[in-house]
């Protein structure tokens, strides 16, 4: 018989933990498969309520909500992809019995099962958008979805990182759940960089995941730039974190698989 190469040993992988990850998604529960595509419309829906009995009606509440729905997705792709990362060295750990199956594989599946979901919401709020007629960019959604496949691969390099620090220190974990809200409301999801005085733009634009949501909704709406963004600052963090998540895996790897 042939040996097969790598590359197709790991599509093949690939292919059976995806279909894998994307059944356990959607068969948890019933409502799995509604509340997977519904979430963003609810936070969106909470938010502008907010908004609307702080504020009062206004002329761009319907442009608001469709600005907290891409941020909201965007945002959520991260948070899942990098919640899902943190465990799923333990919830993959039968699988590594076949040596075909690395640990590492289980983090790439969980990560395009996250940007497939993402980009089907996507593809519904960009038809949403045509048929509405609202401040849609329609030259710039090459950018939009470059960013979105951008901010997939950033939350799959630090969530690399923190799989492998929490599978030897667990409190890591429990951490990184408390700096989600933190994180949300530093980064540009319910506002624009622009929006916020000057002597703070300078403190969140340290924060890469700013940058991001500011380079999405940047280039998605009319109204909108992405003056603020720093794309070689993006792409530091992208590297740093690929990297130092790469190298720490493979010098932990057999580790991973034994505890």
């Amino acid at each position: 018989m042939k040996a097969r190469k790598p590359l197709s040993i790991f599509l093949a992988v690939q292919k059976a933990l995806f279909l894998r990850e994307l059944g356990m998604r959607f068969s948890v529960s019933k409502s799995g498969l509604f509340w997977t595509f519904f979430e963003p419309f609810m936070q969106v829906m909470v938010m502008v309520l907010i908004k609307l009995l702080i504020f009062g009606k206004s002329a761009n509440t319907f442009d608001f909500a469709a600005f907290l729905a891409l941020n909201f997705t965007a945002y959520n792709m991260f948070k899942n992809i990098l919640i899902k990362s943190m465990g799923s060295f333990k919830a993959n750990k039968g699988l590594f019995v076949y040596k075909q199956v690395k640990p590492i594989d289980t983090i790439v599946a969980r990560t395009l099962v996250e940007l497939f979901i993402t980009g089907v919401i996507i593809l519904f709020f960009i038809a949403i958008g045509f048929y509405f007629h609202f401040d849609l960019n329609i030259q710039h959604l090459p950018l939009v979805s470059l960013g979105f496949i951008w901010l997939a691969i950033f939350s799959f390099s630090l969530g690399l990182f923190i799989a492998v620090s929490n599978t030897f220190y667990p409190s890591i974990g429990r951490v990184i759940h408390i700096l989600m809200i933190f994180i949300m409301f530093s980064s540009a999801v319910f506002y624009t960089i622009e929006m916020i005085p000057a002597s703070l733009q300078n403190i969140l634009l340290y924060n890469p995941l700013t940058h991001f949501m500011e380079m999405i909704h940047g280039n998605y709406f009319l109204s909108l730039n992405d003056h603020f963004v720093d794309y070689t600052y993006m792409l530091l963090w992208t590297l740093s974190l690929l990297y130092a998540g790469l190298f720490f895996y493979r010098r932990f790897e057999e580790r991973i698989i034994s505890l």
